[in-house]
């Protein structure tokens, strides 16, 4: 496989994915929150499929119903007739969302559903307005339109981007206000068409107050801008509400995105849902009825998918497992960080979505990175990358349990685990990260080099 993947894939997936113990393994199935692997071991995902994953691997109820879908032969799409499924999600979605963010749009990836809203937004300013603010630590894709309001090291070639982007600094008022000042226009109004953040930031491991959302909506009502929030990643229970906004009472946004878990897991399905004077005065006219569109728009098992999933965080409470696994994570977590404080910087989260930052170690590792290639060597993360990477290696190698690190914000290890996770799981992850740090950053980043030179 390594070597199809050279030929056709990418050779440096394979040189970096293929350097972690995950890397060099094939999966036989998977279910729950455990993976299976061709050799017979088991492995407790805590990944969470890096955010789609809230029901786990292979859900009954959904496998069930995207079954029942083909069994009955059911069309797909078709740009002739309107689709059922489509007018039931659309309906679900505005029963469950505050407000009036009652207008739905589905298509394939949260990037997409993120141009699409920029677009919206540009379209009911009808093209006069021509600047979009986003945060500085933000991740919404990687697409030239989602990419160019991502602000994350992952990020790290100049591709061509919007024009008229700027950023301000993430749940920062005053930085926000400055950035709105930057695009005033003369008579008082803004050039601003769009505000784009996370309220909670997966990839950084931070959330936005309430003031400050607060703040933000009240002047970009004052300034007429649509306010879009991505909740690609913490969507459908994950932080502990079913989206995180809506633990603030009656605060709205003009259009949310959505994605990752709204798939269930099987599907690849993202959604944005906006107000209706927004979309109204987009789109909502003859000649425009089609001008924002796209082939798998509404395709109908990614759709029935979605309706399950959806029917399933609700009824099973994903909000409340989410806050139940948050304090179990959470508390655990903070216990480990006072027995492990020379590796532990700090631990943050909400929910079943948390972070341990680790330290950088000491200078003496710059001497064990020499074994590595030039192009690591001149990673200016590379410390930070080893040690989280080291802990990753460790926890797989050792104890068969799956994590990963964020991209933002000190590169904290990831935990995050399916919103279906027991505790007798959390508490296996818990113990085989304090067996983890017990062997201190030297013995594990000595370890982790040496592998990934030999591999």
């Amino acid at each position: 496989m390594h070597d199809l993947y050279r030929r056709h894939v990418s050779r440096g997936q394979v040189a970096l994915i293929g350097s972690f113990g995950f890397g060099r393994d094939l999966v036989e199935h998977a279910e729950g929150c455990w993976i299976t692997l061709r050799d017979g071991r088991r492995v407790l995902d805590f990944t969470g499929g890096v955010g789609v994953l809230n029901h786990g691997h292979n859900h009954p109820r959904i496998l069930a119903a995207r079954r029942r879908f083909a069994e009955r032969k059911s069309m797909e799409v078709h740009k002739n007739y309107l689709s059922p499924y489509v007018a039931a999600l659309g309906h679900n979605l505005a029963m469950l969302l505050p407000g009036d963010l009652n207008i739905a749009y589905f298509p394939n990836s949260g990037a997409e559903a993120v141009e699409g809203a920029l677009k919206m937004a540009y379209k009911y300013h009808r093209g006069r307005r021509g600047t979009v603010l986003h945060t500085d630590i933000s991740f919404h894709g990687k697409l030239l339109g989602a990419g160019s309001l991502t602000a994350s090291p992952e990020i790290h070639f100049p591709f061509p981007s919007l024009p008229g982007t700027d950023r301000f600094g993430y749940d920062d008022s005053d930085s926000f206000a400055l950035a709105l000042d930057r695009h005033r226009t003369g008579d008082g109004g803004s050039d601003v068409y769009a505000v784009v953040l996370e309220p909670f930031s997966a990839s950084g491991l931070r959330e936005c107050s309430e003031e400050f959302l607060r703040t933000v909506r009240r002047m970009c009502d004052e300034l007429d801008i649509v306010l879009v929030f991505d909740e690609v990643f913490t969507g459908w229970g994950r932080t502990g509400s079913l989206f995180h906004f809506m633990r603030h009472r009656d605060l709205v946004p003009d259009v949310l995105v959505t994605s990752k878990s709204f798939g269930g897991g099987k599907a690849s399905i993202a959604g944005y849902v906006a107000r209706e004077h927004v979309f109204r005065r987009a789109y909502d006219n003859l000649a425009d009825a089609t001008l924002h569109s796209t082939t798998y728009h509404g395709f109908g098992e990614e759709t029935v998918t979605a309706l399950e999933a959806v029917a399933i965080a609700v009824e099973d409470d994903y909000p409340a497992r989410a806050r139940h696994i948050g304090e179990r994570l959470g508390n655990g977590l903070a216990k480990l960080a006072e027995t492990h404080h020379r590796l532990v910087a700090a631990t943050t989260g909400r929910g079943a979505l948390h972070g341990v930052f680790l330290k950088a170690g000491p200078a003496r590792l710059d001497r064990i990175t020499r074994l590595l290639p030039g192009s690591f060597a001149r990673d200016p993360q590379l410390r930070s990358k080893l040690v989280t990477g080291a802990v990753i290696s460790a926890l797989y190698h050792d104890h068969d349990v799956l994590t990963y690190y964020g991209s933002n914000h000190g590169l904290p290890l990831i935990a995050a685990p399916p919103l279906i996770a027991e505790d007798e799981e959390i508490d296996l992850f818990l113990t085989a990260l304090d067996r983890v740090l017990d062997k201190g950053i030297t013995r594990l980043v000595t370890a982790f080099v040496k592998d990934r030179v030999t591999a």
